[in-house]
């Protein structure tokens, strides 16, 4: 049998690899520019190796009753990890994936299929630009893991933005997003503070040492307009080869403190990774 090798490739936004796992047998690792941007197991689409990714998946796990195939929405592509995910875990799922550089949905598609039976339609468009088109009440989850280079665009970060997100996901719907950020968390609270000028319900998943400001690291906010059952999330996240912590209620008012709402004119990309932050060797 012959050996996967791998794929290098410049794409629309900057030039991709897909790198063979060594250690598991259709396993591949996709980075851009160098860095990681997805990881997927053929064999096994519900193995999520990046930390961030398993706990979007705790809460795509936890948003509604298990096994009930959902409306969803991705806003950004990758390699499809969590895509893969959902229509494993919950069959009959209809997903609409959004990602703005057609050469890598080529190059996923070409090299790491998706599963024949799976209801995933691939859509190569800006992701604001899709969601402002898209149909109002149509997504019971709506996931944003959407990075130029190792940065959440600006336009992802506002409260007209915010108001799209709430407009097409259905009332009971959940908003999903992998953020990055460091102390003093200027962004991170920004964007508390942004979408709970939309949804009433919001915790946020991140490691200890990322929320006590000793490192730089992704934070995954979660968004609703009914309560969360942050006590599964807990469990789950706590659980983790990694934990993790949820914050939430009066803690997560604290830490969001004074920060304010992002304008779409004064909207501002994340901020840029220190070197080494999510780098490979």
């Amino acid at each position: 049998m012959n050996e996967p090798i791998p794929v290098s490739r410049a794409v629309d936004h900057g030039f991709a690899k897909l790198m063979p796992d060594v250690d598991r047998e259709r396993a591949w690792l996709l980075t851009v520019d160098g860095a990681p941007q997805s990881y997927v197991d053929l064999d096994e689409p519900t193995h999520l190796e990046f930390e961030y990714a398993r706990r979007l998946g705790h809460v795509l796990d936890t948003v509604f009753e298990p096994g009930r195939a959902l409306d969803a929405l991705h806003l950004g592509g990758g390699a499809f990890t969590l895509p893969r995910y959902l229509a494993a875990t919950r069959p009959g799922s209809r997903q609409d994936v959004v990602e703005a550089d057609q050469g890598l949905l080529k190059l996923v598609v070409e090299h790491l299929p998706l599963p024949a039976d799976a209801d995933i339609a691939l859509h190569a468009a800006d992701a604001r630009g899709w969601l402002e088109a898209a149909p109002g009440d149509s997504a019971d989850v709506l996931v944003a893991d959407v990075f130029g280079g190792s940065r959440v665009p600006a336009h992802l970060t506002s409260v007209g933005y915010a108001r799209e997100t709430g407009r097409v996901l259905r009332e009971d719907g959940v908003y999903l997003a992998n953020l990055a950020d460091a102390a003093p968390f200027a962004f991170l609270r920004s964007q508390l503070a942004t979408f709970a000028t939309v949804f009433p319900e919001l915790a946020l998943i991140a490691e200890p040492g990322v929320l006590r400001g000793r490192r730089f690291g992704n934070a995954v906010l979660v968004a609703a307009r009914r309560p969360l059952d942050t006590a599964a999330l807990t469990r789950l996240a706590a659980a983790d080869a990694f934990p993790a912590r949820v914050e939430h209620g009066a803690a997560l008012g604290d830490f969001t403190g004074d920060a304010r709402p992002v304008r779409d004119e004064d909207a501002v990309a994340s901020p840029e990774p220190p070197d080494g932050a999510f780098g490979i060797g």
